[in-house]
């Protein structure tokens, strides 16, 4: 078995006296999108911190493309090719959509440039020159993803994707995520709706009290709903 892209092994992370993440330990392979489900405050975003640099773990290491990058500045982890779509967007509203992505891409080199990202998301396009603080929280969602695309990532943390939106601004959203997934490029999956997060995922972990309860194929745990609605009382009704 091939050695993974990523790889979180027994990892503990506090904020402050509160312990927020209990032995945990997961992977992410080359190419593979991986669900990590649970209720809110199970850990997930604390997870995808902790990934990132920005809350680093008290105890356990994290490996990536074969390096211990444990504790490393988030600057160091965003360099090695770790892109991120936060819970919430978070740009710069007084920017316009272009403005957005030139700033994320900063003179980077590589195969997502910003004509690829408006040919893969031409909503973007048609709104290079509106500020980012005027758009839809759909639009909003495709820009956040577009800005962690141009900084060419092998590896994609996306945090809440559907969260907020109309279900079929929703779809729009995962026809983007799928076909990101056939260009090669990682995916960490954080959702609060299952079946959606699970028919796109290739395998799922699932988050709760901050330890992992359960992993394995996605599509088994999809086609299982009593279990889950015992393992995370999620939402399981698709969008």
């Amino acid at each position: 078995m091939s050695e993974p892209l990523l790889a979180l092994d027994g990892i503990c992370t506090d904020y402050g006296k509160i312990c927020t993440l209990r032995d945990v330990s997961l992977t992410v392979g080359e190419g593979e999108v991986v669900a990590l489900l649970g209720l809110n405050g199970a850990g997930k975003t604390t997870t995808m911190r902790t990934i990132l640099g920005l809350t680093p773990p008290r105890l356990g290491t994290i490996t990536y493309a074969g390096r211990d990058v444990t504790r490393w500045p988030a600057y160091k982890i965003a360099r090695l090719g770790i892109g991120y779509v936060p819970e919430g967007r978070r740009m710069f509203k007084d920017l316009s959509t272009l403005e957005n992505l030139q700033l994320a891409e900063n003179g980077r080199a590589g195969a997502w440039t910003i004509p690829r990202v408006f040919e893969h998301l031409p909503k973007l396009s048609e709104l290079r020159a509106r500020k980012a603080g005027r758009l839809s929280g759909g639009e909003q969602e495709m820009l956040a993803i577009g800005r962690a695309l141009v900084a060419n990532p092998r590896l994609l943390l996306v945090d809440e994707p559907s969260q907020g939106l109309a279900p079929l601004v929703v779809e729009d959203v995962y026809r983007i995520l799928a076909e990101l997934k056939k260009t090669g490029v990682a995916i960490l999956l954080v959702e609060q709706n299952a079946l959606l997060a699970l028919k796109l995922a290739d395998r799922a972990y699932v988050l709760d009290s901050g330890r992992i309860t359960h992993s394995g194929p996605a599509a088994d745990l999809a086609t299982d709903r009593a279990r889950i609605r015992s393992l995370m009382g999620l939402e399981v009704t698709a969008r």
